[in-house]
């Protein structure tokens, strides 16, 4: 009997809940630096070339961590590294304090960075995890489950922290516009020090949850095929060099994380630069997250009775695409309402992608899920592309790096997914 079929017949709902409190957590955690970004840039008096080094520093945690962190997988198993991911940004989380207290902007930087490692750790468990947890076809209906968990507090927590961080924030660029050095300094290090009580609050949560997770009652799980490592490993010649559709998978990964966290994180900055007050602008993320939660109910309900996750891809890429191009040629509120129409096309794209690239590594399924966290990095990588190019050639011009984004991934749907896969029906 298969692993599928063995699966299939076992009700998995505890646990699916308690991954679905992690990715809420950790969510929350990622969307904050939607709010993060504009907060920053002006209680560090930033360009926004600079500002959205938040998303750097963070996202590209993922890409240096991912593989230690499978590693540290093989070790521990899955539910020992959720507890240790959630341990680690819990530190990170910490390091906000003296940032805050310092108004260090670096300091700032690198406690994302180190939140960034513990999900990296947090996600390479996860993942796998809520896809192994049931049948292949029916993958992507759960990640959309965990999706939901994830944007419900992509939602909340701009809102949350926006209350928080910005407010009243046009009127006091304003004032500090009209102080002297002196007066500015106190004005800008009493807008840092907001952020430590909610930062403290978040450590002691993560902490609290970690405690959770270990007295849980997460199993250990394997995908089909999958070993411990070991003298009776089968020399069947296969490195991870052997899926090239895990590869396509990565780069079609990359390139999404990267379009999602612009559609996300950078609409605020977008806001802003077209002239729409801080104080309305501070909201958009929101609006993007509810956009991708619409996506999910979608995929709950569709997936796989109605359409395939690979059907459900093509149309999320194409979706992308012309939500992009109307955002572009579109002004004002206009434009940033097909931005944040950009969550719906998003939302069904990591469900879909993850399944159909880590599907039959069997062994490789850990060094898998780690290549596929790497491609996280793309909301590093990419973000960063845009505020530079948005200096330029203005920052509605530079959404057109979004439309090659979303070929590729139209690609992975149609053709990629299924590149050196033998004698497999995935669907």
């Amino acid at each position: 009997m298969s692993q599928d079929q063995i699966t299939a017949k076992k009700d998995y709902t505890p646990q699916i809940i308690i991954i679905g409190l992690l990715f809420f957590i950790f969510g929350f955690v990622t969307w904050l630096n939607s709010t993060l970004i504009p907060y920053l840039q002006i209680a560090c008096e930033l360009e926004t070339s600079e500002a959205v080094l938040v998303t750097f520093a963070f996202y590209i945690s993922y890409a240096v961590m991912a593989f230690p962190a499978s590693w540290v997988l093989k070790k521990t198993g899955y539910k020992k590294g959720m507890m240790l991911g959630l341990i680690v940004m819990a530190a990170g989380a910490l390091l906000f304090v003296p940032a805050a207290n310092a108004r260090d902007y670096s300091m700032f930087l690198t406690g994302l960075f180190v939140i960034g490692t513990g999900l990296a750790l947090l996600q390479t468990a996860s993942n796998p995890y809520i896809t192994i947890l049931g049948p292949l076809e029916s993958a992507a209906k759960r990640i959309s489950v965990m999706g939901i968990c994830n944007k419900l507090a992509g939602v909340l927590a701009p809102a949350i922290m926006g209350a928080f961080l910005l407010k009243d924030s046009e009127a006091l660029i304003s004032r500090i516009n009209s102080m002297d050095a002196v007066q500015k300094a106190a004005e800008l290090d009493a807008l840092a020090s907001r952020v430590i009580v909610p930062y403290i609050i978040i450590t002691l949560v993560l902490l609290g949850l970690s405690v959770f997770v270990y007295y849980s009652n997460l199993p250990e799980v394997k995908a089909e095929g999958e070993e411990d490592a070991g003298e009776h490993h089968v020399k069947d010649g296969k490195t991870i060099f052997s899926f090239p559709y895990l590869w396509l998978g990565f780069i079609a990964l990359f390139l999404y994380v990267g379009v999602e966290v612009m559609a996300g994180d950078i609409i605020q900055i977008y806001g802003k630069s077209i002239g729409i007050s801080l104080d309305i602008a501070k909201h958009f993320t929101s609006y993007t997250m509810a956009g991708m939660l619409a996506g999910y109910l979608v995929g709950i309900v569709a997936i796989p009775k109605y359409i395939s996750q690979t059907t459900a891809l093509k149309w999320s890429a194409i979706l992308g695409v012309i939500f992009t191009v109307l955002a572009i040629f579109t002004e004002g509120y206009t434009s940033i309402f097909f931005i944040a129409l950009l969550g719906l096309a998003n939302a069904l794209v990591w469900p879909a992608i993850w399944p159909l690239a880590i599907h039959g590594l069997g062994r490789f399924t850990k060094t898998g899920s780690a290549l596929l966290i790497i491609g996280i990095g793309g909301g590093a990588i990419l973000p960063k592309l845009w505020a530079t190019l948005g200096e330029k050639i203005g920052f509605q011009e530079a959404f057109w790096i979004m439309v090659p984004c979303y070929l590729f991934i139209l690609y992975f749907a149609a053709y990629g997914h299924k590149v050196g896969v033998k004698k497999e029906n995935v669907q």
